[in-house]
């Protein structure tokens, strides 16, 4: 097989750097072990461990974000680096795919690429080529052989942009929530306000004290405030919450986490996958993101309409959103504030909660059935040129 695996068990290289992604590459694993014994190697959290893999090191230590977080952990960044490309390497495996983080896998990727050039690999969640820095779509066509993206829009996006093959694949957060799904509905007693505030360590630092002050000014009595946690951020967020004027409960765990949104009225989220979850359980939102100064001052090449991926889908901002100076406690308090009621801005969001679920109920095949079958063919291409 590709890459001198001596067995007749696929091997499959997965390398994923953050929760979402972790969630992604689980959801593969798991579709690729229905269809043939398959073996993984490589880098993930505990949903991938759970699916067969052991982890070169903990995902953790590479779920970091922005330029200078990056830049004050590059020491063990690089070393994490060269660890999974060397680890691939050795291992050998069928295909390598790299599942979102562009930061990390990439440089995997072009690692592995330059050591093994015949080992295939496949770019699971593009980068947003489409918004900001877009020569990266040709440049990835040194060390990508396809990619599968989960935005409708984003194949011909990147093949605009001279990247390498991209397929569709759907997303596969809506194949997770759909026997979760419940109608949308005016709110209930007693309220239920989510806080949703990431899903890394820079981000729980930069908005658990700011969503803390909106939480305090929206507050009413007999009002419950749930902050689904993440299980390597628990302790954190504890530490963080216990400095709010109002107390939280802290969840952990997937079932704890679509517990809470379906109990949920509205919610104050972080950006992310997180907010196509909440749109898909039919929880009206806000966003609230901060960025540091260099991302800030980049953001004029940003060419994206949304940083939200409920917005991105939809089309439109559907989702009330501010970004960096314009998330303050004032403005995010103001637009969630009446979320929590029956009003015009509750029943608008909701309409748009309800073309999304309508667009992505309308997938026919599993996305991560639909990935499994372009890794599982990617890998059958690569032996067959090897035996001509």
């Amino acid at each position: 097989m590709t890459g001198g695996n001596p067995s007749q068990t696929l091997c499959v290289g997965i390398i994923a750097g953050e929760e979402s992604g972790d969630v992604l590459a689980a959801h593969l694993m798991q579709a690729l072990n229905r269809r043939t014994p398959t073996r993984f190697v490589g880098v993930g959290g505990h949903r991938m461990e759970e699916q067969g893999l052991k982890s070169f090191f903990p995902m953790s230590d590479i779920a970091i974000n922005g330029g200078i977080a990056i830049a004050r952990n590059l020491p063990m960044l690089l070393k994490r680096i060269a660890q999974a490309a060397d680890g691939i390497v050795t291992a050998a495996p069928d295909v390598l795919v790299i599942v979102d983080s562009p930061e990390f896998t990439h440089r995997v990727a072009r690692k592995v690429r330059k050591a093994r050039p015949g080992m295939p690999i496949i770019n699971y969640v593009p980068p947003t080529v489409w918004a900001w820095r877009q020569g990266r779509a040709r440049a990835m066509r040194a060390y990508v052989d396809r990619s599968m993206a989960v935005l409708p829009f984003e194949p011909a996006e990147h093949l605009r942009l001279g990247g390498p093959p991209c397929d569709y694949i759907g997303h596969p957060v809506s194949e997770i929530i759909q026997a979760k799904m419940r109608a949308p509905e005016a709110p209930a007693d007693p309220q239920v306000l989510l806080v949703l505030p990431g899903s890394r360590r820079t981000e729980i630092e930069r908005l658990m004290a700011l969503f803390g002050e909106v939480v305090a000014r929206i507050h009413r009595p007999g009002m419950r405030v749930i902050i689904p946690a993440v299980r390597h951020l628990e302790t954190l967020i504890a530490e963080k919450a216990g400095l709010w004027p109002v107390t939280p409960e802290i969840v952990v765990g997937e079932a704890a986490k679509w517990q809470a949104f379906s109990e949920g009225t509205a919610a104050l989220a972080a950006s992310g996958t997180v907010t196509l979850e909440l749109a898909l359980m039919g929880v009206p939102q806000v966003v609230g993101y901060r960025i540091e100064w260099l991302a800030a001052a980049l953001m004029p090449f940003f060419r994206a309409h949304s940083i939200a991926m409920a917005n991105l889908v939809h089309g439109s901002r559907i989702v009330p959103e501010f970004l960096h100076k314009e998330c303050t406690v004032d403005n995010l308090a103001a637009a969630l504030d009446p979320l929590l009621s029956d009003t015009k801005e509750r029943r608008r969001q909701l309409e748009g909660i309800a073309a999304i679920r309508k667009q992505m109920e309308d997938e026919a095949a599993s996305p991560a059935d639909h990935a499994a079958d372009i890794v599982l063919e990617t890998a059958e291409l690569s032996k067959s040129t090897l035996r001509q």
